[in-house]
């Protein structure tokens, strides 16, 4: 019993480890590094912890087994939890088979910034709608895309700091 207490204490805390890895280098990406570096003295805490335990048993192939296990469980943990909170800024561009001046009109009543580009595709010439947004406000943004043109074309890019412009605080709904 004791072993599988032990091999679950450092599944567990590989997870937790691995997944502060991964949200703080997605905060390092995006140049938070204060928040960054108070997750990395936690990280590497739990880490060396685990660590130490793991040193002293390599013969113990249970204990490299949860260690690996872990590992990889707190990579998916932690991309779900960044995908949760929605750090940062993304950039959107929506083409649409529909009238765009429409749907310009409802995003911007939305509060979405919103330029519109002209371009040149294989059926002639598109307008391309250019929305910068907080990551947070890309489900509303699918959700509106979804009830006005469901085949419409976007591509989502993530954008790390975005300045001036017109960006209203947008409703959530």
């Amino acid at each position: 019993m004791t072993f599988i207490l032990g091999y679950l204490l450092i599944f567990s805390a590989r997870i937790v480890d691995v997944s502060i890895s991964v949200v703080r280098t997605l905060l390092m990406v995006r140049g938070k590094k204060f928040q960054a570096a108070a997750l990395g003295c936690i990280e590497v805490f739990i880490y060396i912890t685990v660590l130490t335990k793991i040193m002293g048993q390599l013969d113990n192939l249970g204990n490299l087994i949860a260690y690996s296990l872990g590992f990889g469980s707190g990579q998916i943990v932690g991309i779900f939890i960044e995908q949760k909170m929605a750090l940062g800024d993304a950039t959107v561009q929506v083409i649409t088979k529909e009238d765009e001046s429409q749907l310009v009109e409802i995003l911007r009543g939305e509060g979405f910034g919103v330029t519109v580009i002209q371009g040149y595709g294989k059926n002639g010439v598109k307008q391309i709608l250019h929305i910068a947004l907080k990551r947070t406000m890309l489900n509303k943004l699918f959700q509106i895309m979804g009830e006005f043109d469901k085949e419409a074309f976007i591509t989502v890019m993530d954008t790390k700091d975005i300045r001036g412009g017109y960006m209203q605080r947008m409703k959530r709904k």
